[in-house]
């Protein structure tokens, strides 16, 4: 799992187009209407990705997002595997900042929760489908809402879903520990 933040611009005046549909002129002005947030989540062995988009990247939002992933993704999981990074809104707490305790205590018991190192966060898969929908949906594209950001989400992940059998992750344990040397702690025995 992994986030984005998203600007949501839209067009200050209307592009010209030629009667075949191309943009023949589009005004380099813009409107700002705030930011958005991408929440990324991906199985990489079954090829599956899913991306949301909301208005802030909360403690709550996170905690909904979870709530959907555990009861809508994962209904009859007993545990769910989670690799993200540490940021402060990724963890437990916030389900019981958002929660009742019951229902927080329902949700983390079936989160089996793994941080990335803190410099290296490009372990998350998440974060390599984050940057490839930044290439191939977002791009320079201007999105002027969070409704316009969702539909493009849905169709991307969809897309991709279909097309995609899986990611060939060739990381092993032991390329990290030579590459990653500095991250590993040195135990004297």
């Amino acid at each position: 799992m992994d986030e984005k933040p998203v600007q949501l611009f839209a067009n200050a005046r209307k592009s010209l187009r030629s009667k075949d549909g191309r943009i023949e002129y589009e005004d380099n002005e813009y409107i700002r209407n705030g930011t958005a947030c991408i929440f990324m989540f991906t199985e990489p062995l079954n090829g599956w990705r899913f991306a949301d988009a909301q208005e802030h990247r909360t403690r709550e939002d996170w905690a909904k997002q979870i709530k959907w992933l555990l009861d809508e993704q994962y209904p009859n999981a007993t545990k769910v595997v989670l690799v993200m990074d540490n940021l402060n809104t990724h963890n437990t707490a916030s389900l019981y900042q958002t929660f009742s305790p019951d229902e927080a205590f329902r949700l983390a018991s079936r989160l089996e929760i793994h941080y990335t190192p803190k410099h290296g966060s490009w372990l998350d898969i998440a974060e390599i489908e984050l940057s490839a929908l930044a290439r191939q949906c977002i791009g320079k594209n201007r999105i002027p809402d969070l409704g316009t950001l969702r539909d493009l989400l849905q169709s991307w992940y969809t897309d991709r879903n279909k097309k995609q059998k899986g990611v060939n992750w060739q990381f092993t344990a032991t390329d990290a520990r030579v590459k990653l040397k500095r991250l590993y702690p040195v135990i004297n025995i």
